[in-house]
């Protein structure tokens, strides 16, 4: 029998605390609505980029990020919390980050593990907050006003993203 997309669970994610200069304390959705989930690329490694998010002096996070090789999550802030991730605060206190590894450049670093493991974390999200599965809702770093950013790039595969996260994964 199938799960329904609406109410699945989150998949394992582990727990990878950002230190805490680099983001803000919250009480969302009570604070904040969380009404977008902003997507991401590193342009670093996994292990790069949590060490950024570790680093106090970086003013930077992400609620999740996703490995290119195997799908593994960590989470790096609370979903209660505000990571400073979109480089707009309107967009930071309304919305869920997911960086993924890789760049934008190397579309050998979306694998399909990445993409499906990042789809039903998106759906999981989505259902707990009653985001639309929408790329009005669903957004690119690019997508974010004033962004300076042009991530997650032209290799990104947007109709197959949305239609893993629809479909639950």
């Amino acid at each position: 029998m199938d799960e329904d997309p609406a109410t699945a669970p989150y998949p394992p994610t582990h727990w990878i605390p950002a230190d805490s200069a680099n983001y803000t304390v919250s009480s969302r959705p009570t604070a904040h609505p969380i009404d977008f989930l902003v997507i991401h690329v590193t342009q670093e490694t996994f292990g790069d980029a949590m060490r950024i998010f570790k680093n106090p002096a970086a003013k930077v996070s992400a609620h999740y990020m996703v490995a290119s090789a195997d799908g593994y999550i960590g989470q790096f802030v609370r979903e209660k919390d505000i990571a400073w991730h979109a480089g707009n605060w309107d967009y930071n206190t309304r919305s869920i980050g997911i960086e993924h590894e890789g760049w934008i450049d190397r579309p050998e670093y979306f694998t399909d593990a990445m993409y499906r493991s990042s789809a039903r974390l998106a759906a999981a999200v989505c259902a707990r907050y009653g985001i639309p599965t929408t790329r009005d809702h669903i957004i690119g770093h690019v997508e974010v006003p004033g962004s300076t950013h042009t991530d997650p790039g032209p290799h990104w595969d947007w109709d197959r993203y949305i239609g893993l996260v629809i479909s639950g994964g």
